[in-house]
């Protein structure tokens, strides 16, 4: 093939028109050319979350990955207030790490990696203890678990605290329902789901949630975002050096998003991991998560006990197929397939078909390394030759 087709959840294979839109003729970012840029993306972003009452809401753009707008939000919104985190993998666990750095008063309700939280105990922990702020992420990429955001929102609502979501690998792909589910921030990324290219991110939030920002203290520079929200409403620019051709490249996504429609492009996703999972079904592969829980954006499958993890990566990439590997307590264990980007239903069909190839290769070399079976009691008159088991060596 003349490409690699990226099986990953971001970043991912991009269409044509964005790589048209990148090479745009240079334009200054403190000049009217940037500023109709910056507001028709903030247009086509609340558009994409299909936000009923749009006036209420703003959207800034932070030239940086998903985890500088997960940086700017728990650095900015806190104050001196209590953070509690909701975590149940590896990217929950990056927003604690990062709301230690920023807020004294952070505490954390952890589950193991890929399990669900528990409803009853996080309302009963907000009962008990006074919190300002909940952050949680929506999909949890480690596992593929796509936690509940309506539920979880209510809890918050009910507290009285601000609820803040991570969708960096959901937007673009999930319904996140800011009004209905009590959110007042909510990450996300260009590179993921929306399938624009790595290297900008966006906070969406209500706007009384953004003026009061400038009651907290800075405790940062670059990601303070009570300065991108007073750039944006002032300037409609960033305070910032933006990566103007990356602005032009995810203005074009969100407009061939738009065009096809948000709710039809949510079922395209859907079908292309429906396809995908059934095809590995097929194959007797087992999946980390129950399928009823799983993000549409990425399937966790279960390596088969004869096969390498590393190995098999190995080998699909010789066929221009790049996958991930689990991290953490997953390490050695999984391996994550992404159905975002520029994939059609013939790269997904080429991708099972020779998945099936690579694991049956694998499996037959793992055979041949098998020793041999030898007889516990031989009789002593008889001399018996040991049949040599195979030998591989591998570069």
């Amino acid at each position: 093939m003349d490409k690699q087709l990226l099986f990953t959840p971001g970043p991912v294979n991009v269409a044509e028109t964005l790589r048209t839109a990148i090479c745009k003729e240079d334009i200054c970012h403190r000049e009217t050319d940037f500023d109709a840029l910056l507001a028709g993306i903030e247009h086509k972003i609340l558009s994409l979350f299909q936000i009923r009452k749009r006036e209420r809401y703003r959207a800034v753009v932070i030239t940086g990955s998903g985890t500088a707008a997960n940086e700017a939000i728990l650095s900015s919104v806190v104050g001196d207030g209590t953070v509690l985190i909701l975590s149940n993998g590896e990217f929950g666990g990056r927003l604690h790490k990062t709301s230690v750095i920023h807020n004294k008063k952070t505490h954390l309700i952890e589950m193991p990696w890929g399990t669900a939280f528990d409803i009853p105990q996080i309302a009963t922990y907000l009962s008990k203890h006074k919190i300002d702020v909940v952050a949680m992420v929506h999909h949890e990429t480690c596992s593929g678990i796509l936690n509940p955001l309506a539920k979880i929102g209510a809890l918050v609502k009910a507290s009285g605290a601000l609820f803040v979501v991570d969708g960096v690998s959901s937007v673009g792909a999930e319904m996140i329902d800011m009004e209905a589910c009590h959110i007042a921030f909510v990450s996300s990324s260009s590179s993921k789901a929306l399938g624009s290219y790595p290297g900008l991110s966006f906070v969406v939030g209500r706007k009384k949630q953004f003026k009061r920002l400038k009651r907290h203290a800075a405790k940062t520079t670059y990601l303070n975002l009570a300065t991108f929200y007073a750039f944006l409403k002032t300037h409609s620019q960033t305070p910032n050096t933006p990566a103007v051709p990356l602005f032009f490249a995810l203005d074009q996504a969100l407009t061939d998003i738009l065009r096809e429609g948000v709710l039809k492009r949510y079922a395209r996703i859907k079908a292309r991991a429906d396809l995908l999972r059934n095809g590995m079904r097929r194959l007797n592969l087992d999946f980390l998560v129950d399928e009823a829980d799983m993000c549409s954006v990425l399937t966790t499958v279960r390596i088969p006990a004869s096969v390498s993890v590393h190995d098999l990566r190995a080998r699909l990439r010789d066929h221009s197929i790049i996958i991930y590997e689990g991290k953490g307590c997953f390490a050695g264990k999984v391996f994550q397939v992404g159905n975002i980007g520029e994939l059609s239903d013939d790269d997904i069909r080429y991708f099972l078909s020779t998945l099936k190839d690579v694991l049956l290769t694998l499996q037959a070399d793992a055979a041949d390394h098998v020793p041999s079976v030898r007889l516990k009691h031989a009789r002593l008159d008889v001399m018996t030759m040991p049949v040599p088991a195979h030998v591989r060596v591998v570069s």
